[in-house]
């Protein structure tokens, strides 16, 4: 597994591509913007994109997938519970940016769900707070999560927006991802990355 991170956006939000490195296959998660950057860089490096995976239902987390869609032909996958909130401009928050849209995407994932897709395996866990539709990819042969905007290096993530709850993050947080391995790599939403045992020691909002 090769991980490429992109900072992209108005809000500085974490874009991730993961390759395959024998198959050249790769996965995008979270493109929330500047689509012809990643493009440039998908294209140049001779990549095949198989799948878009959203966390969240975010304007800043899904905004260039549409332009990734059309341009390679793949699915664009999210948690069950964010399509009334990708659907709507207040509640995907794109009308904070004063363009009101609509985004759009292909099939629901649900809780406990295995996809395999470019040779890797990964598990879908539903992480309610930030939205009520929230997922986190755990990449469990490689001990690697993408924890969207749940869970930052010593921080969650924002719960005042429609369908938060920070009493559901909390939840999803300790019941859900501190399950896993201490060892976990995180790739959040924003920031930097850390680990799963680093944030059960750290993490103010959380730390058990």
């Amino acid at each position: 597994m090769k991980v490429r991170h992109f900072v992209v956006g108005p809000i500085a939000t974490n874009c991730y591509l993961v390759i395959n490195e024998n198959t050249k296959e790769l996965i995008v998660i979270d493109p929330g913007d500047e689509a012809q950057r990643l493009i440039k860089f998908i294209d140049d490096g001779g990549y095949k994109p198989v799948v878009i995976l959203y966390t969240h239902g975010h304007f800043d987390h899904v905004e260039a997938g549409e332009e990734l869609h059309e341009k390679y032909g793949i699915p664009r996958l999210m948690g069950e519970g964010d399509r009334s909130i990708i659907s709507d401009p207040r509640s995907n928050c794109s009308y904070l940016t004063g363009r009101e849209k609509i985004y759009e995407y292909d099939r629901d994932l649900h809780d406990s769900e295995e996809i395999s897709c470019a040779g890797f395996n990964i598990k879908v866990i539903a992480t309610p707070g930030h939205t009520k539709g929230g997922v986190c990819f755990y990449f469990y042969d490689e001990g690697v999560l993408f924890s969207g905007d749940t869970l930052f290096c010593e921080g969650v993530g924002r719960t005042d927006f429609v369908s938060g709850s920070m009493s559901q993050i909390v939840r999803s947080i300790r019941e859900k991802l501190f399950t896993l391995p201490d060892l976990t790599v995180v790739y959040p939403g924003h920031g930097e990355p850390t680990k799963i045992g680093c944030e059960k020691e750290n993490n103010y909002y959380v730390a058990l």
